[in-house]
């Protein structure tokens, strides 16, 4: 890209680029890395010693790869880019930066956003209780992309609730009206089964919640549908699915393969008669397979 084109930094930065580095840049002949650069803005996201060296040289363009996403994740993403090469980012300009991250991301756990800005998590969590507008959540994502509730003996109350109510509710079903994981939705069943506390001793010791909030159900035997769009939206905008191989096929496969109600009564009177028989096969083919993956993920 050219040069002109291209616009600074939204920096973690403080003092700006370092000139003793951009010099020892320019003076390498072999071909540097490319800059990231965000599509939508055009902002130099990670590379601005390197777009301030090719200046230097009087290059007029530049060698580039493109961020799609929204400017709080591009600003993580160069955050931690900066962490993991180049010239480091020094204590204060990594504190800062998590703390604008703990704001713009308030669902990242302690650890996620500290592998981002390069901090021991301890310092991170220092950080968010310190934090007056970093939003409110009962839940966080961690590193590895799990969600997970703060309260756990809270989310384990809610569960068992669900399956009292709901006895023939699946794992899923229970996790997800409970904002647990799946295992400890299976934790939960089989201590109820069993005639246990659903919550452990471990977690009622530690003062975990028990208020005794309600699942929401449509009030006929079976936990709500799901808003389908939201769900695929904010897998979408996950980090740990966007940024990897196979994240990206199952994005694919959720965008061309999942399709609700009303969306087909929208388009359906227009389909020809003859044709209705083999779209419900394979509508009844595509549920038959999406069942028995939710089953082999239940049983994970």
């Amino acid at each position: 890209m050219r040069l002109d084109d291209l616009t600074e930094a939204d920096s973690p930065r403080r003092q700006g680029v370092d000139l003793n580095h951009v010099r020892a840049l320019a003076e390498v002949e072999d071909p540097l890395p490319p800059i990231l650069v965000h599509f939508t803005t055009m902002r130099v996201i990670d590379g601005m010693h390197r777009l301030t060296a090719a200046r230097l040289v009087g290059r007029s363009d530049i060698e580039v790869r493109f961020f799609h996403g929204d400017p709080d994740e591009a600003f993580r993403f160069g955050v931690q880019a900066n962490v993991s090469h180049g010239l480091p980012l020094n204590l204060a300009d990594r504190k800062m930066a998590a703390a604008r991250i703990i704001w713009s991301h308030p669902h990242l756990s302690d650890r996620a956003i500290a592998l981002s800005a390069g901090l021991a998590a301890a310092t991170v969590a220092s950080m968010r209780r310190q934090e007056d507008g970093s939003g409110e959540a009962t839940a966080r994502t961690g590193a590895d992309g799990k969600v997970r509730p703060l309260d756990a003996a809270k989310g384990r109350l809610v569960a068992s609730e669900v399956l009292a109510e709901h006895p023939d509710a699946t794992l899923r079903e229970i996790a997800q009206a409970a904002g647990i994981s799946i295992a400890t939705a299976q934790d939960v069943r089989r201590r109820v089964l069993a005639g246990e506390n659903p919550v452990p001793e471990r977690l009622r010791s530690a003062g975990g919640g028990v208020s005794q909030h309600r699942a929401a159900t449509n009030g006929g035997g079976v936990v709500d549908r799901i808003d389908l769009p939201r769900v695929i939206d904010i897998l979408r905008r996950d980090p740990s699915l966007r940024y990897s191989d196979s994240g990206r096929m199952v994005l694919r496969w959720l965008d061309s393969r999942t399709v609700t109600t009303t969306q087909w009564a929208e388009i359906a009177e227009s389909i020809p008669p003859h044709c209705m028989a083999s779209i419900s096969k394979v509508a009844r083919e595509c549920a038959r397979t999406w069942s028995e993956i939710a089953e082999m993920i239940d049983d994970v």
